[in-house]
């Protein structure tokens, strides 16, 4: 029988002899860091991660986030040795293709990965996003002697992800909402791609964490096994500050010639290296993806381990649902992720005789009429809610004091905003959206990049969607943003034109599945469509559609977006007036009507049709395919300028007049 520290030893040295092998095979990879923090990775997963195998989706776990993702052997390692989906097949498969290996942990792909990471600082942000999820939760669910959320979330942090600038305002965040749920092991290992980290990153971190207001430990040897415990220990006693614990460790432990080197960072040891390694640590040299019978019988405790705590907390489960049958059920139907329908019911519909209203005002109508009836959905701007019309009157704030809060006021801290709400939309039930300027996308496009690729569903409230915004001039403009989101696949991103498609756009945007929606708003008002007279809004669900027509074969096609919809109308009318066969369309989504069937694509931009003129207040990029070879675009092909919007759209051609002088030159 293995005596308790050699066990322990042997463990952690299968840990990093499957890291190192299964790298080699793929003859590519990152070993260094798997070898290095693989001892504290191993008393976390072995005495303190609350986890059950056997459920991975288990809603009370402790979650896990590997921020460096490129050490992902690590992760992989412990999912198969605990007992996960993965095989060692698998381990042997790393990044190859349709592997559940991949290069970096993909959440939709493996089970037990909780998020995924690669870009450095994401995962350390997307964590902070958890941990506001986990205390909404539980401030709005749990009962005394019923606490039925309660996990914490863990992560493994680098040098890397504390170098990035987003992990500086999640941090910042994090602290300020003393966010207690939160424990980060730092592997501290002093090495980056160029070599020391003394290169570029020698300030105190953590003096910075402290100012941060985190609880803060430093733990000297990465591989002091009882220190690691203790700390982690203390920082589960701390409730009232996230935690840091520095852990100095050495990148590629036990390589005779690449421990504490660039080159164990980002390519395999080398076959040579790798048996020198083995042999270093007791091993045999020869063996590869060797796993020894007590390491796995001793990992494998957490089958069920997992099993016994899931099912400790069932019977918690069934105490809340006896003395709090109401709360309990209203718990468990929006963990599923069932909403019900009297928020629909709710939508408000705007007539004309309201007036023109600008999207951005009327998305703030819509978000006072349905948050009451949707106890999870969490809001939030960086620092401009009066602009994004983003608080809904009777909601409170999340903050230290009050974590029930339904808004968040994250600062002037977009990047990091992007990557909270990939970790509130990884927590089942929370309805997550927040609001910033369009310009300020390019901030969050890691993120919202991650979330596509992830599948998962923040609502961005993009407020001041073009030059309409005006006087602020062309830094605060968007005018190539339009095809930069849409050059992300799986964004779905939708340009209404007046309040009623508004409102239609967020009753889809809470019901959309599998990938992130942007709301593209105006802050200049636009008239309300009167749809007595045109087609209805609940025509915005299929991307684009025919919003009148005068006659089913048109010499041209007239396309628009957004606010300048309004003008495609007026130049249509004045078709009609003349008796010139045309059609206008409204096209809020490009992605939406790329899912519609062919024949109703066709039927709204017939291909027989050759004259099509597309008018958006954007980069003409992309339209081609919507306009062909005889159609054209009024776009921008330049920045925008600083003047009221009426003077910029009439500069740029953004008016009824020009939007008709063209379409008669197109068909003359």
């Amino acid at each position: 029988m293995t005596s308790s520290s050699t066990l322990d030893q042997l463990c952690i040295n299968t840990i990093r002899t499957l890291s190192m092998d299964a790298v080699q095979k793929a003859k590519s990879g990152h070993p260094g860091l798997p070898m290095g923090a693989a001892s504290m990775a191993y008393v976390l997963w072995t005495k303190h991660l609350k986890h059950n195998p056997s459920n991975p989706h288990w809603s009370n776990r402790d979650r896990f986030v590997l921020s460096p993702g490129h050490g992902c052997m690590l992760l992989y390692s412990l999912l198969y040795l605990t007992g996960y989906e993965l095989t060692l097949e698998d381990i042997k498969n790393f990044r190859q293709w349709e592997s559940k290996t991949p290069g970096h942990p993909e959440s939709y792909l493996t089970s037990g990965v909780e998020t995924t990471t690669g870009p450095l600082g994401q995962g350390f942000s997307n964590g902070v996003g958890m941990a506001i999820g986990q205390r909404f939760l539980a401030a709005q669910y749990n009962k005394p002697g019923a606490e039925i959320v309660d996990y914490h979330i863990y992560a493994i942090v680098s040098d890397g992800d504390l170098m990035e600038g987003i992990t500086s305002e999640a941090a910042s965040l994090a602290g300020h909402l003393k966010l207690g749920n939160m424990i980060y092991l730092y592997d501290d290992n002093h090495i980056s791609i160029d070599g020391s980290t003394d290169l570029a990153f020698t300030e105190d971190v953590a003096k910075r964490f402290e100012a941060y207001h985190w609880h803060v430990q430093t733990v000297a040897d990465g591989n002091d096994l009882e220190a690691i415990d203790h700390a982690i220990k203390a920082a589960q006693e701390e409730t009232g500050r996230p935690s840091l614990i520095k852990i100095r460790t050495h990148i590629g432990f036990g390589s005779p010639n690449k421990q504490d080197t660039a080159e164990a960072h980002g390519s395999p040891l080398g076959e040579d290296e790798i048996k020198l390694t083995k042999q270093r640590f007791g091993w045999d040299p020869e063996k590869k993806f060797y796993v020894p019978e007590d390491a796995l019988k001793h990992f494998r405790e957490a089958v069920e381990m997992g099993k016994k705590r899931e099912q400790l907390w069932h019977t918690l489960c069934e105490r809340h649902r006896k003395e709090n049958p109401d709360v309990f059920a209203e718990w468990e139907r929006l963990t599923r992720n069932d909403f019900g329908g009297e928020w629909k019911k709710a939508i408000p519909q705007f007539g004309p005789e309201a007036g023109a209203m600008a999207t951005r005002e009327a998305s703030g109508k819509v978000l006072q009429a349905i948050v009451p009836l949707l106890p999870t959905m969490i809001g939030g701007s960086a620092d401009l809610t009066p602009s994004n019309n983003t608080f809904v009157k009777g909601m409170t704030n999340f903050q230290g004091t009050n974590y029930g809060g339904q808004y968040i006021h994250y600062g002037i801290r977009e990047h990091a905003m992007g990557a909270i709400l990939n970790g509130l939309a990884l927590t089942d039930g929370i309805i997550p959206y927040s609001g910033t300027f369009l310009v300020f996308s390019d901030y969050m496009r890691p993120p919202i990049r991650l979330a596509a690729i992830m599948g998962v569903r923040p609502i961005y409230v993009f407020t001041h969607d073009s030059i309409g915004l005006g006087e602020d001039g062309p830094t605060h403009q968007p005018v190539e943003q339009f095809a930069a989101l849409r050059a992300i696949h799986n964004l779905t991103f939708i340009r209404p034109c007046d309040a009623n498609e508004t409102a239609v756009a967020w009753r889809l945007a809470i019901e959309h599945k599998g990938g992130p929606v942007a709301l593209a708003l105006t802050r200049q008002k636009v008239p309300i469509i009167d749809r007595a007279k045109y087609a209805s809004a609940e025509n915005l669900t299929k991307g684009a559609y025919t919003l009148a027509e005068n006659s089913k074969n048109p010499q041209i096609i007239l396309i628009g977006t957004g606010s300048e919809v309004q003008f495609v109308i007026g130049a249509y009318e004045q078709l009609v007036q003349e008796n010139i066969p045309s059609r206008v369309v409204s096209m809020p989504s490009w992605e939406l009507f790329e899912q519609q069937p062919k024949e109703y694509r066709d039927s709204v931009i017939s291909p027989s049709v050759k004259k099509r003129l597309a008018v958006e207040a954007g980069s003409p990029m992309g339209w081609h395919k919507y306009v062909g070879d005889a159609g054209a675009v009024i776009g921008i092909d330049r920045f925008g300028a600083s003047a009221p919007w009426e003077v910029i759209y009439k500069e740029f051609g953004f008016t009824v007049e020009n939007v008709l002088k063209k379409a008669k030159e197109m068909i003359a």
